[in-house]
């Protein structure tokens, strides 16, 4: 139980970066790639903290580390591209398919087994997905975002499935999230000086919503996912984030105006119930 109830507090910080990260950009107050920037750079500086408070140190080196760096730095910038178009609930329905297939790709392609009750959970998962959006066509956008999204789907997927190979989950993301913050910053520097360049914008409330996912959603909630991650099987955790869109929507109903409907509250019900049955122990 207790790794169930830890499991779905990670995936409502995951939720929660989609609401935040959809309501700064959408105002126009912050661009996509300052708020990915700030959000970096304040995550950096949390799990940084923490890692040397607990672990005495952050390790920048290790097995691994530029497949995490890379992968991190391309989940942060297609999500937060993405989310110039697409609504909250949408787009973290298509960065969690991706997540599932990768990650269901991983695990099969690692030999890992994958239970009959683990395959029943994410079909009815993956059926409320379906559901949520075949009626009214919702999934349609602007080629661009959706590829966005896709590309941070599989970069969070990879990551994740990198997550899992061992060490030390905390001393682990805090490096990531440091080499990857100061990737970002000359990744926009660069950008700022190119010729022609849209000129950065970022107000108050824009700033202090990527800070929030950054300290907050991005390095609390990623350092508690990575402490649980190796409890988890790749099949359990990539069914697992099928109910971050569940939960995006529901946080954008109240926030963001999104409206609620049967066709919602049946699709929950689904995929809540498709995670509840992959997370039973087999």
């Amino acid at each position: 139980m207790r790794l169930i109830l830890l499991t779905a507090l990670a995936m409502a910080t995951f939720a929660t970066n989609s609401v935040l990260n959809r309501a700064a950009i959408s105002t126009g107050g912050i661009d996509a790639g300052s708020f990915a920037t700030l959000r970096l750079i304040s995550g950096a500086a949390m799990l940084a903290i923490l890692s040397l408070a607990l672990r005495r140190g952050v390790p920048l080196g290790g097995r691994g580390r530029l497949v995490g760096v890379v992968a991190l730095l391309i989940y942060v910038f297609g999500f937060s591209l993405a989310y110039q178009r697409v609504d909250a609930g949408i787009g973290a329905l298509i960065m969690v398919g991706c997540v599932q297939i990768t990650m269901f790709a991983g695990a099969l392609a690692t030999r890992e087994a994958v239970p009959p009750l683990r395959w029943l959970g994410a079909g009815v998962a993956s059926a409320g997905l379906v559901w949520l959006l075949w009626p009214d066509g919702s999934a349609a956008m602007p080629p661009f975002s959706g590829l966005a999204m896709a590309a941070a789907g599989i970069a969070w997927g990879i990551y994740s499935l990198a997550g899992r190979g061992g060490g030390d989950p905390l001393a682990g993301t805090a490096a990531n999230f440091v080499l990857a913050a100061i990737a970002a910053i000359f990744i926009m520097l660069s950008l700022a000086l190119w010729p022609g360049a849209a000129p950065l914008r970022m107000d108050a409330q824009g700033a202090a919503l990527a800070v929030l996912s950054g300290a907050i959603t991005s390095g609390l909630g990623y350092a508690l996912w990575y402490t649980i991650l190796p409890q988890l099987a790749a099949t359990t955790a990539a069914t697992a984030h099928l109910s971050v869109p569940i939960i995006a929507m529901a946080l954008g109903i109240p926030l963001l105006g999104e409206p609620m409907t049967g066709t919602f509250a049946v699709a929950a019900a689904l995929v809540l119930g498709g995670v509840g049955l992959s997370l039973l122990r087999h």
